[in-house]
């Protein structure tokens, strides 16, 4: 029965019952149809990897492919992409990892692994991009989790990453044993030494620690929703994709947008068993990111790494530690008058004054003051008051020297001042979390 599902297609009739079954598809998601044999009934996961002008695919296929067996069959949807104002060389580099995954899908064959490709070749100018990319594949691995009836786990990976060879085994171990979480960010590491130029290895190193300082560093402010958002180390349930109105098109960023919708749901989890390795590589196919980071590193070496000053967040812990008494303060105006001048001025800003009574009328109880609370004060929010800081009254500082200090204050005080160190003990403060 499993062999006569694999080769069946997918009628059109199949199809519209799903739309009128399910919002999403018939109204948010992409309209096209790109993988017309049906899935397998065992299908428990899909690995989702958008790939434009990317020379290492293979590479990727194969970290996969070595992965160990989980208990439920998985798809890995291939998504070769380009806008409609591609130039020839970009082109020429698509059609090469086409027609190398091409040959190496049929060169190994597996007994839990189905590898598929969608060419979406031509996009649009306006939404060309990792989004709208990512978003191809997720409609369509949502889209087949439906068509079995079932909630199937949807993972996020890049065509220039690579995994250790639990990765599959773990995130399907992980949603198991975490039933009630929505999505789960999986552990990642840089390499921080091989075969290209030394600068890049430096670039990665104080990258991937400005990353990590960030994220512990709203930890430490208080702040509820803290957790990586990496587009290659993502997962999240299929029906839950769905009800949140799937990917973004976002040129860049949309990782960031995408988990800041699914993590307030709450019981959002991290994946520390695993590690997604993503390259450190510099890239031209993105606005802002890993590649865009490296590029401006090597573009001023001769310049200190900076961050987000600390300042920054031991002012946003005074608001944020007394969260849970702002379901009872009435005169609000008052209230703000006595914090931090950064924090003082961005509530001024953002109109805090009017929007707390909003949340008090819809928090009665103080679970619910404050989950209503950090609905407004979310991700998109934590990062414009970092920024609004950074621009108004704590300029960035030097990485080693911030994420030192935070160390001393939420940590430990013996980590040496230099960026392999401080970025090899973040990286264990991630995986004992």
């Amino acid at each position: 029965m499993e062999d006569q599902q694999t080769i069946s297609l997918i009628s059109a009739s199949q199809l519209n019952k799903i739309k009128e079954k399910h919002l999403y598809f018939s109204r948010y998601a992409e309209k096209q149809l790109h993988l017309k044999n049906w899935p397998k009934a065992s299908l428990g996961m899909s690995v989702v990897i958008p790939c434009h002008k990317e020379t290492a695919l293979i590479k990727t296929l194969n970290s996969l492919y070595q992965c160990s067996k989980p208990n439920k069959t998985v798809e890995v949807i291939i998504v070769i992409n380009s806008s409609e104002r591609a130039d020839d060389n970009t082109l020429d580099i698509n059609n090469r990892a086409l027609n190398e995954a091409q040959k190496w899908i049929q060169e190994h064959p597996s007994d839990f692994i189905d590898f598929h490709i969608i060419e979406a070749t031509s996009l649009p100018k306006k939404h060309a991009g990792v989004g709208l990319a990512r978003k191809i594949g997720m409609d369509e691995a949502a889209l087949r989790f439906e068509l079995l009836e079932k909630e199937g786990i949807i993972v996020c990976f890049d065509a220039d990453s690579l995994c250790d060879t639990n990765y599959l085994v773990e995130i399907e171990r992980h949603f198991e044993t975490n039933s009630q979480t929505p999505g789960c960010s999986i552990y990642y590491e840089h390499p921080l030494q091989g075969e290209l130029e030394k600068a890049i290895y430096e670039g990665i190193t104080n990258y991937e620690l400005h990353l990590r300082y960030y994220v512990h560093a709203l930890k430490y402010a208080g702040f509820i929703h803290a957790h990586q958002t990496i587009g290659s180390s993502m997962a999240v349930r299929s029906r839950v994709y769905q009800k949140q109105g799937g990917m973004n098109k976002r040129k860049a960023g949309e990782d960031f947008y995408f988990l800041h919708k699914i993590i307030p749901l709450g019981n959002f989890t991290e994946l520390n068993t695993t590690r997604v390795i993503p390259s450190p590589r510099r890239s031209d196919r993105v606005p802002f990111g890993t590649g865009k980071a490296i590029n401006d590193w090597l573009a001023n070496t001769d310049k200190p790494y900076t961050t987000y000053n600390l300042k920054s967040f031991e002012e946003l812990k005074v608001f944020l530690i007394n969260v849970g008494f702002l379901r009872e303060i009435e005169k609000v105006n008052q209230y703000i008058d006595t914090l931090p001048p950064a924090v003082k001025g961005f509530l001024k800003q953002e109109n805090f004054e009017g929007i707390l009574p909003e949340i008090q009328r819809h928090g009665k109880t103080k679970e619910a003051f404050t989950k209503r609370f950090f609905q407004w004060f979310d991700g998109f929010k934590a990062m414009k008051y970092v920024h609004y800081a950074r621009d108004n009254y704590y300029p960035d500082t030097e990485i080693i020297s911030a994420a030192q200090a935070l160390c001393k204050i939420y940590h430990d005080s013996s980590v040496k001042k230099d960026a392999t160190a401080l970025l090899l003990k973040y990286r264990i403060y991630d995986q004992k979390n």
